[in-house]
């Protein structure tokens, strides 16, 4: 005997106050865990940058996981942002703070008026010295860049250069990207705007992601980078990507605050069948 299971979806527009613009994820809610290939099917079907799956734990806390299309990554912000948009604005839980099982340990999301803000961990940009960069094995002198500086931040490269419009003109050569040895690779520059502080674009061929339009994990890094060449710990960035997205950042001892709004794009239900066999 067959019958339908479903399981509710939604799909939201993180980093942004208006549809077709910011970063899309899926969020899947689950009643309880599914294996680590089904997570995996369920996120190649989206084809999205990100899906997220949570069930709940206790109390406000839930257990969540971020998969591209391809692997399952360690931190995702728009992700995240989704997450907490769904939990209070589309299932209408009354918890002002979301706490959030992961990979990287427990995060956070606090519900405000207009904005969510999350509580995700500091990663200090580490310089390289120009030498290694110059090296043929790393593969960063291949991507003809006249870039001002290099760091290795936690699992991404950034590729600083000099002018934004460096950044937003940048033709990504997508083979040579994927062969250097780093999650991500991100683009940034100072904003040539008074309403922002700088931008940034990040590639992440490897995990199945040419390019992601809003990139909340890469401001781990590129708030502690541009917070102490600014030297200011509130900063307003935007990543340049063709959907594009804005976010508020603060830079605090221990962790990076991220500030973005989200809005809803879709509802619906993942239907699939499941059998029974009977001995009788």
């Amino acid at each position: 005997m067959s019958r339908d299971q479903t399981i509710p979806y939604f799909v939201v527009d993180a980093f942004t106050n208006k549809p077709f613009s910011g970063n899309p994820a899926a969020v899947v809610i689950l009643e309880e865990p599914k294996t680590d290939e089904w997570l995996q099917q369920v996120a190649a079907e989206f084809n999205l940058a990100e899906t997220a799956f949570l069930w709940h734990q206790e109390n406000n806390q839930w257990q969540l996981r971020w998969f591209t299309p391809k692997c399952e990554v360690n931190l995702c912000g728009h992700a995240t942002l989704a997450s907490a948009h769904v939990l209070s604005r589309e299932l209408g839980f009354a918890q002002d703070e979301f706490l959030f099982s992961t990979l990287s340990g427990v995060l956070s999301a606090r519900i405000n008026a207009a904005s969510i803000t999350l509580s995700f961990p500091k990663v200090e940009p580490k310089l390289f010295n120009r030498i290694y960069l110059h090296r043929d094995d790393v593969g960063i002198k291949q991507l003809n860049l006249e870039f001002v500086a290099c760091y290795q931040a936690g699992e991404d490269i950034i590729i600083e250069v000099s002018s934004e419009d460096e950044v937003l003109n940048h033709n990504p050569e997508i083979e040579k990207l994927a062969r250097i040895d780093a999650r991500g690779i991100i683009l940034t520059a100072p904003s040539k705007n008074s309403d922002r502080d700088f931008v940034s674009r990040f590639f992440a061929p490897r995990a199945g992601v040419n390019e992601d339009p809003v990139t909340g994990s890469a401001h781990c890094s590129l708030a502690v980078l541009w917070s102490q060449k600014l030297d200011k710990n509130f900063l307003r960035a935007e990543q340049i990507s063709q959907r594009g997205g804005f976010l508020k950042l603060e830079v605090h001892q221990e962790n990076v605050k991220i500030t973005g709004e989200s809005v809803i794009f879709s509802r619906g239900d993942i239907t699939f069948k499941q059998t029974s066999t009977s001995l009788t």
